[in-house]
C-alpha cells in the first residue's frame, strides 16, 4: 500500500469535519422522521468495510468476476436470512434503493405502458407509485386511488369500484405517509377479483412485519418490495421478495435488466441487519416504536391537535396544522430546539408540496434510542408547546434544553465507538 497517511482526518479533514459534525447532530437531536433510524454499530462495520473492494455482477456461483468467493457466501447469507426472516420464497437482495426495487419488480412482470393502481402521492403514496415527473408515471399507465375524503382512511369497497373500472394488470398496495394497519388478505381477495397482479411496497413498515407487529404480505401478494433503511434499522438499501414462480423474472430485471455491479458492502450490511431483525430484542423495538407512536398521538389530541385519520396503528402520524401555521415554517421551528420533523402534504390538502398544511413524525429512531412512554409524554408537550407558540424564544429557551438532557440520557454510539461510528 501506499506510504500515504489513510485515516481519513488525514486524507481528507474536511470530509473528516463533515462526519464529526454530522455524528454531533445525530446525538444532540431527536431524528422523528418516520422514514429514517440509526443502524447499529455492526451494520455500519461491515457497510464500510473491504467487501467496497470487489465487483460482483452476476449471482452467487454465476459471476462475470473471479475473485467473489467471500461475496457469495456474504449475498447467500443475506438471502437466506431475508427469506427466513419474512417467509418468502424467494428474495433478491441486490437492490440499491425503494425505487430501483419498484422499478425492476415493474420492469419483470409488466409491459411498458400496463396499467396500474397505486396510492396517490398527495394521500400518502410515493413518487414511484406514478407520479408523472417519475419513471414510473411516464413509463406506465397509473391510476390512482386514494383515502376517503370523510375517513381519511382507505375504504376498500370505494377502491373496488376503481378497479373494476379500470381493470389494472397489477395493484399496488403501500404507502409512505399512512398512519392504518393494511389488510394485505383483503387486498388479495380483491386484485384475485380483478385477475390482476398484487405488489406491496413495505418500506416503511418492514421492521413492523418482520417483527409480527404488522401483518405481513408475503402470503397475499406476487412481490413484495422494502427498504431495508426504515424501520427494519439497516442499511441504506433495499430487496425484492416474491413466489417464487418469478424469481427468475426478478433477478433477471435486476440484473442484467436495471442494475449491473451490485454494492456488496451493502448486502453484507444486509445480512447483518436481518440477522439483528431476528432477534427479541428487535422485535421488542418494534412493538415499542408503535406503543410510543400511540402515546404520542394521545398527547397531540388532548392538546387540540387534529391528526390526519384521528390517531395510527403503526410508527409514524400525521398533524394538520392548516388552521395553524403551514408545515414547512412548523418542520423549521422544531429543528431550531433539536427536533426533526418533516413538512408533508395531507389528504385534500389546499396548500402546495412545498409549503404544505401538515408535519409527518415518527417513533423508530427515538425507539432505537432506548426512549418510552415517559419520554414520549415529554416529547409530545415539547411539540405541542411549539407548534402553539412558534415565536415565544422563552418556550423555545426551555424546550431546547429539554431536549438536550433527552438526548444525553439516552446516548447514541458512545465515545469509545466513535471511529465505527463515523
Amino acid at each position: 500500500m501506499s506510504t500515504m497517511p489513510q485515516l481519513l482526518s488525514h486524507v481528507d479533514p474536511e470530509i473528516s469535519a463533515v462526519l464529526s459534525g454530522e455524528l454531533e447532530r445525530q446525538r444532540n437531536t431527536l431524528m422523528m422522521i418516520p422514514s429514517e433510524n440509526y443502524a447499529s454499530l455492526a451494520v455500519l462495520q461491515a457497510q464500510g468495510s473491504v467487501m467496497t473492494n470487489q465487483y460482483a455482477e452476476g449471482y452467487p456461483r454465476q459471476r462475470y468476476y473471479n475473485g467473489c468467493r467471500f461475496m457469495d457466501e456474504a449475498e447467500s447469507l443475506a438471502i437466506s436470512r431475508c427469506k427466513e426472516l419474512f417467509g418468502a420464497e424467494h428474495a433478491n437482495v441486490q437492490l440499491n434503493t425503494g425505487a430501483s426495487a419498484n422499478m425492476c419488480a415493474y420492469y419483470a412482470l409488466l409491459n411498458h405502458g400496463d396499467k396500474i393502481m397505486a396510492m396517490d402521492l398527495n394521500h400518502g403514496g410515493h413518487l414511484t407509485h406514478g407520479k408523472d415527473i417519475n419513471f414510473s408515471g411516464k413509463y406506465y399507465n397509473f391510476v390512482s386511488y386514494g383515502v376517503s375524503e370523510k375517513t381519511e382512511v382507505l375504504e376498500l369497497d370505494e377502491i373496488r369500484e376503481l378497479v373494476k373500472e379500470h381493470k389494472p394488470r397489477m395493484i399496488v398496495v403501500g404507502a409512505s405517509a399512512y398512519p392504518r394497519v393494511l389488510d394485505f388478505e383483503k387486498w388479495h381477495a380483491m386484485a384475485a377479483e380483478a385477475g390482476a397482479l398484487l405488489m406491496a411496497d413495505i418500506s416503511h413498515i418492514a421492521g413492523l412485519v418482520a417483527a409480527g407487529v404488522h401483518p405481513s404480505p408475503i402470503p397475499w401478494c406476487d412481490v413484495v418490495t422494502s427498504t431495508t433503511h426504515k424501520t427494519l434499522r439497516g442499511p441504506r438499501g433495499a430487496i425484492i421478495m416474491s413466489k417464487e414462480q418469478y424469481a427468475k423474472q426478478i433477478d433477471k430485471a435486476v440484473f442484467p435488466g436495471i442494475q449491473a455491479g451490485p454494492l456488496m458492502h451493502a448486502i453484507a450490511a444486509k445480512a447483518v441487519c436481518f440477522r439483528e431483525a431476528m432477534g427479541e430484542e428487535f422485535r421488542r423495538d418494534q412493538k415499542q416504536t408503535v406503543a410510543n407512536c400511540k402515546v404520542l398521538a394521545d398527547v397531540f389530541v388532548k392538546r387540540g391537535f387534529r391528526l390526519v385519520t384521528g390517531g395510527t396503528d403503526n410508527h409514524l402520524l400525521m398533524i394538520d396544522l392548516e388552521n395553524r401555521i403551514d408545515g414547512k415554517v412548523a418542520a423549521d421551528h422544531l429543528e431550531e430546539v433539536g427536533i426533526v420533523v418533516n413538512k408533508n402534504m395531507i389528504p385534500f390538502d389546499t396548500r402546495t408540496p412545498v409549503r404544505p398544511s401538515g408535519i409527518r413524525l415518527g417513533t423508530p429512531a427515538l425507539t432505537t434510542r432506548g426512549m418510552k412512554e415517559g419520554e414520549m409524554e415529554t416529547i409530545g408537550g415539547c411539540i405541542a408547546d411549539i407548534l402553539a407558540n412558534p415565536e415565544s424564544g422563552e418556550i423555545k429557551d426551555r424546550v431546547k434544553s429539554e431536549i438536550a438532557e433527552l438526548c444525553a440520557a439516552f446516548p447514541l454510539y458512545r465515545e469509545a465507538e466513535t471511529a465505527i461510528a463515523v
